[in-house]
């Protein structure tokens, strides 16, 4: 029997009118179960890892985070995603893409320019020493000179790749204006970043440069150029009396006040990362003493 051809247009558009009604629940449904996923992580990240508790005692940092890297998990936060200035903690990543990209016996000149960032660690015009002292000093006593003149080492699109290693490693809330993490301005800071995302770039600099991350037990540095010993405190001194302390990066500027983050065996192999930000310069210390103990006694 021959269906009229009205029936047809009819049939057909029917047909077009179901697919269409098809396509778009079952996207719907799929953009629904995705957006659930990502609510569901959101709630997994405070339900699954909780704060180490309503015992924690306070601390000064305005911004804070206890991380484990073994596993990802988040022990303690206090506005853990929070964008704030980094100051010199800005020194781990100038360090990870500096020695990703150089060889730490490479002969590195000092320049006028490296001695330009603020504070004088005895370097001069045309020293030349291996990037491993520069990155030695940079980390332990924090040497602007150092870092500035390590970043150097690998051209004039240091500031780039800085931002670029940031981007690939997943750190959102993170950017650098320059390799030392002082201010540039009154208002604003060399460097941005979140607690979150210092402890997992300190986690990555740690497994894969340990050796530097570790030389920060030290209490002192010492380092020869050009015939002369220069010799700096570290600025992690106060935490080398803590058990298993490994090692710490530490910052501080008018803009970004004191910022810490220490790396500390909560067992034996076991690392977690500590961070806290906006802290003040000695309240920084007492912030890490404080949260390293809660884990702890938890």
């Amino acid at each position: 029997m021959k269906i009229p051809q009205f029936k047809k247009t009819v049939i057909a558009l029917l047909g077009c009118i179901s697919l269409f009604v098809f396509f778009f629940l079952g996207g719907v449904s799929l953009m629904m179960a995705r957006q659930g996923s990502f609510t569901s992580n959101r709630e997994e990240l405070v339900i699954l890892f909780p704060s180490i508790g309503a015992t924690t005692p306070q601390i000064v940092a305005k911004a804070a985070v206890v991380f484990d890297p073994s596993n990802g998990r988040i022990l303690y936060a206090k506005h853990a995603y929070e964008q704030l200035p980094l100051a010199s903690i800005t020194k781990l990543m100038t360090a990870q893409i500096v020695l990703s990209e150089v060889k730490p016996e490479t002969l590195v000149r000092i320049t006028p320019s490296s001695l330009e960032p603020q504070g004088d660690w005895g370097f001069k015009v045309d020293d030349v020493l291996p990037l491993y002292d520069l990155v030695k000093i940079g980390l332990v006593a924090s040497s602007n000179d150092a870092m500035q003149a390590a970043a150097q080492s690998l051209g004039t699109n240091y500031i780039e790749r800085m931002n670029q290693v940031a981007r690939n490693l997943g750190l959102t809330a993170t950017y650098f204006l320059n390799p030392t993490g002082l201010d540039v301005t009154t208002t604003t800071s060399g460097s941005y970043g979140s607690a979150y995302d210092v402890a997992r770039l300190t986690a990555l600099f740690y497994k894969q440069y340990p050796l530097f991350f570790e030389m920060t037990q030290q209490s002192n540095v010492s380092i020869q150029v050009q015939g002369r010993v220069l010799t700096s405190h570290a600025t992690a001194e106060p935490l080398l009396s803590i058990p298993g302390f490994v090692g710490a990066k530490t910052g501080y500027t008018d803009l970004a006040g004191g910022n810490l983050v220490a790396v500390f065996d909560v067992e034996i192999g076991h690392p977690l990362v500590a961070v806290v930000l906006a802290s003040t310069k000695e309240g920084r210390f007492s912030d890490i003493r404080t949260l390293i103990s809660a884990v702890r006694n938890h």
